[in-house]
């Protein structure tokens, strides 16, 4: 699945997600765009497989079984590494 630019291109989100993060914009709040981005780009993803709105609603449920789960893999992963790694993460830079 992972291809020479993957991480390059995550990267990029996540450096404007720390970008908007602001006196007046929590990281809550950026989480929850981000999210939302996130199922509004994969929505259209779906939209682009499908012939018409009748196999989209046909594939519904398998579509957001697979993103649901390709997510949850995603953050078990990163979760993981941010508890074994959470003094580096996490500590203020000297």
């Amino acid at each position: 699945m992972e291809d020479d630019t993957f991480f390059e291109r995550a990267d990029a989100h996540i450096h404007l997600s720390n970008q908007q993060i602001s006196d007046t914009v929590s990281r809550g709040k950026v989480s929850a765009s981000m999210m939302y981005s996130t199922a509004r780009f994969n929505a259209w993803l779906s939209a682009c497989a499908q012939e018409n709105s009748d196999e989209m609603a046909q594939n519904k449920q398998e579509t957001i079984d697979y993103f649901v789960a390709e997510y949850r893999k995603m953050l078990e992963e990163n979760l993981t590494d941010y508890i074994t790694n959470f003094e580096p993460y996490m500590s203020p830079k000297k």
